[in-house]
């Protein structure tokens, strides 16, 4: 029977031969992990059938079958958690599938060089993420006392006759969202750039929404930081100290980690 390489990460071969590789169990719920050796890297993965596992079977569950898509979304990413306790990793997006060895060969050997420059990049370091959220009516009263020019149309409409100042003062509730949305960025930006100092490297994500956090504040900022290690007590600390600074004005936020580099794995 035909089998498909399901290709969960790649790790340096001098971790992987360290030491006798743990036991997982695979994608299908039966097989085991295993490892395939090229050169210095090494390949972590599984064997699918290669009909139950077609792209089109695969497709179809992904856009029909929530829970199966939920079920082995959990599956790849608890994995990787335990590979990246054990070694340096770069993890594979969900679903990486090669129809045989060969494939598999040709295309980690096609990036070889970028690969072995990945594990350097990512020894010593951790990817942390920091979601900051936002609430927007706490912060707009902050915004609605502080803001000049909000304050002089208000001035500038004391004097009018009512029915002008009805039109006027949606004038100034337009303008008050505006002036949210760039407070909001201004100090979202000058966050990033701050903690920016403490990480090697770092990216700007897209926000998720209500319907995904399944929270009632808006998420205001999304990031990822790649911190070296003897770094990571100091990015916290200052997290919670930036945090403790703007909690009043109705800010949260929410850093994790360490996770597998997700973002800062060149081959993913």
């Amino acid at each position: 029977m035909a089998q498909l390489i399901y290709l969960y990460g790649l790790i340096p071969t001098t971790e992987a031969t360290e030491k006798t590789f743990p036991s997982f169990k695979g994608f299908d719920g039966e097989s085991e992990l295993y490892t395939i050796q090229l050169n210095k890297i090494t390949a972590v993965v599984c064997n699918l059938d290669s009909e139950e596992y077609s792209e089109e079977n695969i497709k179809e569950k992904i856009d029909s079958d929530m829970e199966w898509l939920q079920e082995k979304a959990f599956h790849h990413h608890e994995t990787l958690i335990a590979l990246y306790k054990e070694y340096t990793i770069i993890p594979l997006k969900f679903c990486t599938i090669y129809k045989n060895e060969q494939s598999l060969r040709g295309t980690i050997e096609a990036s070889e060089s970028k690969i072995e420059q990945t594990f350097k990049t990512l020894e010593g370091n951790e990817e942390w993420n920091l979601k900051i959220y936002c609430e927007d009516e706490k912060l707009k009263q902050d915004v609605s006392k502080n803001n000049n020019e909000i304050e002089a149309k208000r001035k500038e409409i004391s004097t009018m006759t009512p029915g002008r100042q009805f039109f006027e003062k949606k004038k100034i509730d337009e303008l008050l969202e505006s002036e949210l949305e760039n407070e909001k960025n201004r100090v979202c930006d000058g966050l990033h750039e701050k903690l920016k100092a403490f990480a090697i490297q770092a990216e700007v994500k897209r926000n998720w929404s209500k319907d995904v956090t399944g929270l009632k504040e808006n998420m205001t900022w999304n990031s990822v930081f790649l911190l070296p290690v003897d770094k990571v007590d100091s990015y916290l600390e200052e997290v919670k100290r930036l945090e403790e600074e703007l909690g009043q004005k109705g800010w949260r936020f929410e850093a994790s980690g360490p996770w597998p580099a997700y973002h800062f794995s060149s081959f993913s």
